[in-house]
């Protein structure tokens, strides 16, 4: 099969490569229909996260049709048209059974490779390192599904395939910082970043009962398309200090709520920034983290901040905020099986709107052209999605 591959630092190509098959009696095949880009990606392509080898397929949000299934498998059958998380669950484990999916005992086939950075290791995920499980990822023809009774959803009709492929990671992803929030009714929710996660975020937040939510961008076409939606926008081109304008817009008092959707290749600004730029070229540290240390310092005093993006190594980050202002911090990988069955009902309903993730809709063929665009945000892409 055709499947897009990672070859170095910033080289990825189209290859040929062995088709998947059934290795386990849970296991499922899916003929891949869309599969799209996510900013994590990002940070393997740019060598900040390593374990990635020459060869490894890559992707992880995906939506596809079931071809062939283990002798063990219930619920989902040859012609299912399916989405898929993109963390994997055992379904079974200890966290599993308590909704904690990404962090899944029995999913991560290498644990010792993620055991000394993070203590105890995560589930797995699709094309993402081999510190997160090494599994072939799903910008490819054909993909196996671990545990596919538990990882398989059907998609009802009238949702397009458009639509589905980002209820495997954007959505839920979104949806759960939003979830992690701890948002009542009439709240003031701030959202860093209006790419694919931040603005589920914030469809997800005014679903929630927030009554007004901020979404802080530099970027013109996502600062649109948060205001499509609904949210209120910031354009950090225009502010000096966010803090004071975040302050300005809540009467002094602060978001109740912020979530950082961002993650470790953040664009910071002034002086911390250029020294986040210098650490992490040289591999001082592996995140400029200037969004999750303004998220911290906006919120207002008692309030909540859910980190959603993806983090590594940094520094200075403000723990005396976190604790003189009484914060709570809540973060996880996202547990997208506690939230696709409500997200596909969101989305079938129009009250969720995946659809205008996909501005850039192409062959597979040309997945390392659609990741450059991606990275260097050119043409308005918020999201590239591959049709193998």
């Amino acid at each position: 099969m055709r499947a897009l591959t990672w070859q170095g630092v910033n080289q990825l190509s189209v290859e040929t490569v062995p088709d998947p098959r059934i290795v386990n009696p849970h296991d499922v095949v899916l003929r891949v229909r869309r599969s799209a880009v996510c900013g994590s990606d990002l940070h393997f392509l740019g060598g900040y996260i390593p374990t990635m080898r020459a060869g490894d397929v890559i992707g992880h949000e995906f939506v596809g049709d079931v071809v062939e299934v283990g002798p063990e498998v219930t619920g989902v059958g040859v012609g299912d048209r399916v989405v898929v998380p993109s963390f994997i669950g055992c379904g079974a484990c200890w966290h599993c059974s308590h909704d904690q999916w990404s962090l899944c005992d029995n999913s991560h086939p290498k644990p010792e490779l993620s055991e000394v950075a993070l203590g105890y290791p995560t589930g797995g995920i699709y094309g993402y390192t081999h510190a997160f499980g090494g599994y072939a990822g799903s910008s490819a023809e054909y993909v196996r599904v671990p545990y596919g009774a538990t990882n398989c959803f059907v998609v009802p009709e009238g949702i397009t395939d458009d639509q589905a492929v980002f209820v495997s990671d954007a959505a839920p992803t979104g949806w759960m910082g939003a979830d992690f929030a701890d948002i009542q009714p009439g709240d003031t929710v701030a959202v860093w970043g209006c790419g694919g996660v931040g603005l589920m975020a914030q469809n997800a937040a005014r679903l929630m009962g927030a009554g007004r939510v901020i979404g802080i961008d530099l970027l013109p076409e996502r600062l649109a398309l948060a205001r499509e939606i609904g949210s209120e926008t910031v354009d950090l081109r225009d502010v000096d200090s966010l803090q004071e304008t975040l302050r300005d817009l809540t009467g002094g008092r602060g978001p109740d709520s912020c979530i950082e959707a961002v993650g470790m290749e953040a664009q910071g600004r002034g002086l911390q920034g250029a020294y986040d730029k210098v650490k992490q070229a040289v591999r001082l540290e592996t995140d400029r983290a200037t969004p999750l240390r303004e998220a911290v310092l906006a919120c207002r005093k008692g309030g909540t901040v859910a980190v959603i993006g993806v983090w590594g190594l940094l520094d200075k980050f403000p723990m005396g905020a976190v604790m003189n202002k009484g914060l709570t911090v809540r973060s996880a990988q996202q547990h997208g099986q506690a939230y696709v069955p409500t997200l596909l009902e969101h989305v079938a309903s129009g009250d969720l709107r995946t659809d205008l993730l996909a501005t850039h809709v192409m062959p597979l063929e040309k997945g390392p052209e659609g990741y450059a665009m991606f990275k260097e945000k050119a043409d308005g892409c918020v999201r590239a999605v591959f049709a193998p």
